[in-house]
């Protein structure tokens, strides 16, 4: 029940920055209730829908959704990954319209996908990295299904996809005549399938990066037209560079290129180009990254012939290091030379691993020494960790990043959400990749904020999980003490359901945590990691009855006797053993343990200390005992009559509750006090337990005052208010808690059985 608190103050970044970016003020504020709305109903769709008899759901009847809603629910369920041909039923029929709709790596079938989409009034489709069953046919002949589509359908993604296995060349794409942007990288299209999509009327925007296209000449059909063209990495190019150069002479309207490589190309293309005055002269945004051969003069000159040019790109390139390139004018530069250019990279970039592992790489070096918080680059790391979760790389210096840019006092300028973000991030990137010993130690070092473990929502299990296998398998003093202190505070978010799995590790680390303490009472040595470690114990026995008994097994009893002799003067050593000592006195299965002598007379030496915890914790630990009765004690019954009444004696001169009598002592329940409060034979058990309950309850009302009533604790206080036979003292200090309780459901409200309960009571 009993544990310790970490109380230190809070280190703040000296400066904080970008708190007034849209971006950055959207990831402080709280979700907004739209996307609650669809959380929750995609966590519990089945509940919203009826089953049709092939098995797929369907809304019931009263169920319908805007245009907007219903765009934003679909891209949840994708995001989620929840598109199955079960899932996708819900957007059949007229229940909801679907006007841009993303579908990524839904895994349905062709006829799912026909039935779901195909008779919505669809403006965008995004089908990226659909199941290899439905092939590029299967969609665009879908979609050409429906007329309305045909003519206004104006944006369709079909990266990652798959041709027909029958009939990789069969024509589909002049169906869609209403078509403006086409996305299809990373696929097996041809010259054949190229020159069909240039021959479309009113395309404007082509994207065939990463595909089989060996010659460009087909787009001369719509170079009257085309306004971006983007093709990084077409790796089976075979025009020579001349021909290249005279087809891209031709877009006199195009506003963006992109022949980057991210593969680092010896194709002497984009160096070729910046040398040329009479072409793209309505280029806005030219993207050469991963290219060789590339100079800052030959850039700059470029760019000064085309004064209206916002973007180049130049990460992965000798160039980018002059003050004109520097990104911090009207032009933009994605690069690896200072911030600015690194982050614009990663905004760029996202999906392409390569130039997301060289940007974070060269911002781990900018970061190194960051005195000023950044959300706003942290979000960019967020992003190209979630777009590559299995390369290695990327979740190697982004770990490393994501350290520096929260380490010491960053983290406390950082919106709650981004946090979250980043360690389940670090999280799953250790269940991922398990043997690699850097980024686990990325991701302990980050979860050693304060900040973060007190603060932020993740997934403290898994954590707590990781952060045990590591102290069991270090013996470097730093690591340890980082690790103890992380086991400390994890230990404090735990439920007591989630302790109980945690139990075979906990032995381990029970074994291991006291071979510390036993290393460093041996050596006299009182220092931080021995501080640590006595708070690791004292919260990892908190409403753990397992634990307990694992440290009673691993001799942690004899050990602790110890302890208080070796550092007789301490108090914070003296309340941390005695808090322990009072989680395993809850533990009735090992009061046999503790009802020796020696042990007995070594807690009572600390019953009348000047230290009100240390008091607190030794009358706890004896009222536990005590509340068993006599028949389990070997003691004499002179000497437990003399105990029970020091125990009244102690307990009532300690100060009112006002004072923060025991600063260091939370509870995760009052469940253990509840027997207490029933033992109407001994006073001072009873007196114990309601002081307890009082202290905290004046302190912190909301919380505890909320916890009697949820437990149904207060019928035991109101089974001693009205009991005549009861303490006066006790009774009187029940009244108080009571009045207390009362002021709190002024603010709260009453719980609907409260009249019933005190009805109850005094019958």
């Amino acid at each position: 029940m009993v544990r310790f608190l970490h109380i230190q103050n809070r280190q703040r970044a000296p400066l904080v920055g970008c708190r007034d970016c849209p971006a950055v003020q959207a990831e402080a504020s709280p979700y907004s209730l739209v996307d609650i709305c669809l959380n929750a109903l995609t966590a519990d769709l089945e509940k919203f829908c009826k089953e049709r008899p092939d098995g797929t759901l369907r809304l019931k009847e009263s169920e319908r959704l805007p245009q907007e809603v219903a765009d934003r629910l679909l891209k949840t369920m994708a995001y989620q990954e929840l598109l199955n041909d079960g899932t996708v039923g819900i957007f059949r029929g007229n229940q909801m319209r679907l006007k841009q709709a993303c579908i990524h790596k839904a895994k349905i079938s062709a006829h799912s996908f026909r039935k779901a989409f195909c008779h919505h009034k669809l403006v965008e489709l995004d089908a990226t990295g659909m199941n290899a069953e439905v092939t590029i046919a299967d969609v665009v002949s879908g979609l050409g299904s429906n007329k309305w589509i045909q003519n206004n359908l104006q944006c369709l993604v079909l990266d990652s996809l798959t041709l027909s296995p029958t009939n990789p060349y069969e024509r589909c794409f002049s169906q869609l005549s209403g078509l403006r942007s086409l996305s299809i990288t990373n696929v097996l299209f041809h010259n054949e399938d190229l020159a069909e999509v240039a021959s479309l009327p009113r395309l404007e925007s082509l994207d065939i990066s990463n595909t089989s296209v060996t010659d460009i000449t087909a787009l001369l059909a719509c170079k009257d037209r085309l306004k971006s063209l983007t093709m990084h990495y077409l790796k089976g190019l075979k025009m020579p560079t001349p021909k290249v150069l005279d087809v891209i002479r031709e877009f006199k309207c195009l506003n963006h290129l992109d022949i980057s490589d991210d593969q680092q190309s010896t194709s002497d293309v984009p160096c070729r180009l910046l040398e040329q005055r009479d072409i793209l002269p309505n280029i806005v945004s030219l993207d050469i990254s991963g290219s060789k051969y590339i100079t800052d003069e030959s850039v700059e000159e470029f760019v000064k012939q085309r004064p209206t040019m916002q973007f180049v790109g130049l990460i992965c390139t000798d160039a980018g290091y002059t003050e004109f390139l520097s990104g911090e004018g009207n032009l933009k530069v994605s690069g690896g030379a200072n911030e600015i250019q690194i982050s614009e990279a990663l905004k760029r970039y996202s999906d392409r691993a390569c130039f997301v592992k060289e940007a974070l790489f060269r911002l781990f070096t900018q970061t190194c020494f960051m005195r000023i918080t950044k959300p706003k680059i942290l979000k960019l790391v967020i992003i190209g960790m979630r777009n590559h979760p299995l390369d290695l790389a990327v979740q190697l210096t982004g770990s490393a990043c994501a350290l520096n840019l929260t380490r010491q006092g960053l983290s406390a300028g950082m919106p709650v959400r981004l946090l979250s973000d980043i360690i389940q991030l670090l999280l799953k990137a250790i269940e991922n990749f398990p043997e690699q010993q850097q980024l686990q130690k990325n991701c302990l070092l980050s979860l050693s904020s304060i900040r973060i473990l007190q603060d932020v929502p993740f997934n403290r299990f898994a954590a707590a999980k990781l952060v045990i296998q590591w102290l069991c398998n270090q013996e470097n003093q730093n690591i340890q003490r980082i690790a103890v202190n992380i086991i400390s505070i994890l230990a404090l978010k735990l439920s007591s359901e989630q302790t109980a799995q945690l139990s075979a590790e906990l032995y381990i680390v029970v074994g291991k945590l006291l071979e510390i303490i036993e290393q460093k009472t041996n050596q006299n040595e009182m220092d931080t990691t021995f501080s640590f470690t006595l708070s690791a114990l004292w919260n990892l026995t908190d409403e753990a009855p397992t634990t307990c008994k694992h440290f009673i097994e691993n001799q942690g009893l004899e050990l602790f006797m110890r302890v208080l002799k070796s550092f007789p003067s301490d108090s914070s050593i003296q309340h941390r053993v005695l808090g322990l000592w009072n989680n395993v006195a809850e533990v009735r299965e090992l009061h046999s343990e503790l009802m020796q002598k020696d042990f007995v007379d070594r807690v009572s030496e600390f019953l009348y200390s000047s230290e009100i915890e240390v008091s607190y914790f030794s009358a706890g630990i004896f009222a536990h005992l005590i509340s068993r009765g006599e028949q389990a004690w070997t003691l004499s019954q002179t000497q437990r009559k003399s105990l029970i009444e020091q125990l009244h004696s102690v307990i009532l001169k300690w100060p009112t509750p006002e004072c923060k009598m025991v600063a260091l002592a939370v509870y995760r329940s009052f469940k253990s006090f509840y027997p207490l409060l029933d033992c109407f034979t001994i006073p001072g058990v009873q007196l114990w337990a309601v002081c307890a309950i009082q202290h905290v309850c004046c302190k912190t009302p909301a919380r505890y005052c909320g916890m009697l009533i949820e437990e149904d604790g207060l019928p035991h206080l109101y089974n001693i208010k009205e009991n005549d036979q009861a303490d006066p003292d006790v009774r009187r200090i029940v009244a108080e808690i009571l009045a207390s309780v009362d002021t709190h459901m002024l603010y709260y409200g009453k719980p609907k059985n409260l009249k019933e309960l005190q009805t109850e009571s005094k019958g």
